[in-house]
């Protein structure tokens, strides 16, 4: 089976590559998605998938059935990239170059190569003729770098069901070095609000609260490897005889530490500060914001991503290096390390809000990530082809050629 799937796969190389430049010289910045959308549906109609379609939230999904209607395994990767800046990059953001080696341009690593893994291991599946017991859906998702995971709840919780079917496992094209990663912190962005009749009263209240908690987090980031907290400078507005200020707080979230504790503890520090300034009022909260998406729908999100981890030795992380390993991939597993506040995956939407069991599995790095000059290394998209379809078929697949599998 593995020789049929390697075989196909080293015929495939220059498809998986041609396809993977042509979509990084797509513009696709968050929210703005449409043209790589309907280019990545076209892709995937073209390979063969069931069905291929772009939903109300304007992902582009694409469906491979299976024998019988199991929960199916999802392949997700979002679209969308951050907006890139110039100044920075020694070549076009857009350019989708390859050279020694590399694929280049924005969104390489975060994450269009794995997206471009993950639908032509649909297709490998295809060509290498192999059974399905059960289905899987690429669902290539929007909305995801503004920290919200748009696209994907509204795929989850409205397309998925219109299609019939559930979610029995996820995987993450997102940047792992195809290493298979199961967690990460999270984040939440809380808004301080300060409000009063003297200007005077608020602009020092807002500066002494700036002051207390600047100290608190550069404290707490200079023992910490990775960026625990940031507090941005107040902003004021004056309207109908009141001065305001807002600041944001970007705060990491460890463990089962959630978006409350941080206000309530939020909430306390400032109490302290402000507990002789009658005159003033004082509000904290999670920062919620009404995005639109590029076509036209919106909706209400708070900027929280939670933290989230699937057990390493659940059957969807033992399967995984079963058949990484059957198939003589690398099998090295671990975490994301996310060193900047803001930065994460849609697995805590998966794992958290869905109970979803999902793993990480993509060609790129993060440590390029949203940086200049963005790459990933083509070698590391075309390995991740084979090991996504290993995986997959290893969860939905039916066995072949003496291969055996244990119920998971």
């Amino acid at each position: 089976m593995y020789r049929i799937m390697k075989d196909r796969n080293e015929a495939m190389k220059d498809e998986v590559r041609d396809f993977a430049s042509e979509l990084l010289k797509i513009s696709s910045i968050s929210q703005n998605e449409k043209k790589a959308a309907e280019f990545i549906c076209g892709k995937m109609k073209q390979l063969g998938y069931d069905d291929a379609f772009i939903d109300n939230a304007g992902n582009a999904i694409g469906v491979i059935r299976g024998r019988t209607p199991e929960a199916a395994v999802i392949l997700n990767s979002h679209i969308d990239t951050v907006s890139p800046d110039e100044e920075k990059w020694t070549m076009p953001p857009l350019s989708g170059k390859i050279e020694d080696g590399k694929l280049m341009g924005v969104g390489a690593s975060d994450c269009k190569a794995g997206l471009a893994s993950q639908i032509f291991a649909g297709a490998l599946l295809k060509r290498s003729l192999l059974p399905m017991r059960g289905p899987f859906v690429v669902a290539a998702t929007v909305a995801e770098e503004n920290g919200c995971s748009i696209g994907l709840r509204k795929f989850v919780s409205d397309t998925l069901p219109s299609l019939g079917m559930k979610a029995g496992f996820a995987i993450l094209g997102e940047p792992t070095g195809n290493g298979l990663y199961y967690g990460h912190d999270g984040w939440v962005e809380v808004n301080i609000h300060i409000e009063g009749a003297n200007p005077f009263q608020v602009s020092d209240t807002a500066r002494s609260i700036n002051s207390d908690l600047s100290l608190v987090s550069i404290n707490r980031n200079k023992f910490a490897a990775m960026e625990e907290m940031s507090i941005g400078r107040p902003v004021f507005n004056d309207n109908s005889g009141f001065r305001a200020a807002d600041m944001c707080v970007s705060k990491r979230l460890r463990g089962s530490e959630s978006s409350e504790e941080v206000v309530s503890w939020l909430n306390h520090e400032v109490g302290v500060l402000v507990q002789n300034e009658r005159k003033v009022a004082v509000e904290v909260a999670v920062i919620s914001e009404n995005q639109k998406m590029y076509n036209g729908s919106r909706t209400i999100v708070k900027r929280v991503t939670n933290a989230w981890q699937t057990d390493p030795y659940s059957p969807l992380m033992q399967r995984a290096r079963q058949s990484l390993s059957a198939a003589e991939c690398e099998v090295r597993t671990g975490k994301w390390n996310l060193g900047r506040l803001g930065m994460g995956t849609a697995g805590s939407v998966f794992s958290g809000e869905f109970k979803i069991p999902v793993i990480g599995y993509g060609p790129g790095t993060e440590e390029c990530a949203h940086a200049p000059d963005e790459f990933v290394l083509l070698d590391k998209i075309y390995e991740s082809v084979y090991g996504t379809a290993a995986i997959v078929h290893g969860l939905v697949g039916i066995p072949v050629c003496g291969w055996t599998s244990d119920e998971i």
